[in-house]
């Protein structure tokens, strides 16, 4: 999985995309949602887009942490403990709203309450014609929690439409469609654009 490595804060809107071409069964979708991940010197950057209407959680605010964002049209990532099974679940609505979750294991939540992730940014365009989201989660708070830096693992994922499609960066195993899975996750390569 590709980190693209930037000297100073930029716009992400200058990166280069990655899509996401086929669902999780091998099904085509068109057009493909598409994403970047990127870090710079305070953060670490997930960009996501899509083509079209989205349906977005009704309680999701612009910027703003809110659960369950998941049962509607979603961009997520995962990113994995080097050396454990201690995982990270950030989901990015639409609209810029978000969630995210600590995991000791497969679903095992590090804590019992949901606590947002002290000083991310996220930001969104959405309308009829599609949608533009990013996120920006303290390096810190990765390096700490995640022990964040180039033995890390990671994987892009979206849920969309409905029914929902479930979409990901990874190859699938042969399962029913399960973004936790261990397997998942890739070894990012920290690369310059």
């Amino acid at each position: 999985m590709i980190v693209l490595h930037l000297d100073t804060p930029e716009n992400l809107s200058t990166l280069p995309l990655s899509a996401v071409a086929r669902d999780w069964h091998g099904e085509p979708i068109s057009p493909p949602p598409r994403y970047v991940f990127a870090i710079d010197t305070t953060h670490f950057h997930f960009r996501a887009t899509h083509s079209g209407p989205s349906t977005v959680h009704p309680s999701s605010t612009p910027g703003r942490f809110q659960a369950e964002l998941w049962k509607y049209d979603v961009a997520e990532f995962f990113l994995r403990h080097p050396t454990s099974d201690d995982y990270l679940e950030i989901n990015l609505a639409p609209n810029g709203g978000w969630w995210s979750c600590l995991f000791t294991a497969p679903r095992v939540r590090r804590t019992e309450h949901e606590e947002p992730i002290p000083g991310v940014l996220a930001s969104a365009t959405c309308d009829d014609s599609g949608w533009d989201a990013q996120i920006a989660i303290p390096l810190a708070f990765l390096r700490k929690t995640l022990a964040f830096g180039p033995s890390s693992r990671l994987h892009a994922a979206f849920l969309l439409n409905s029914p929902q499609r479930c979409l990901t960066s990874a190859t699938p195993p042969p399962l029913a469609p399960d973004f936790h899975h261990p397997d998942l996750p890739e070894p990012i390569t920290i690369a310059r654009p």
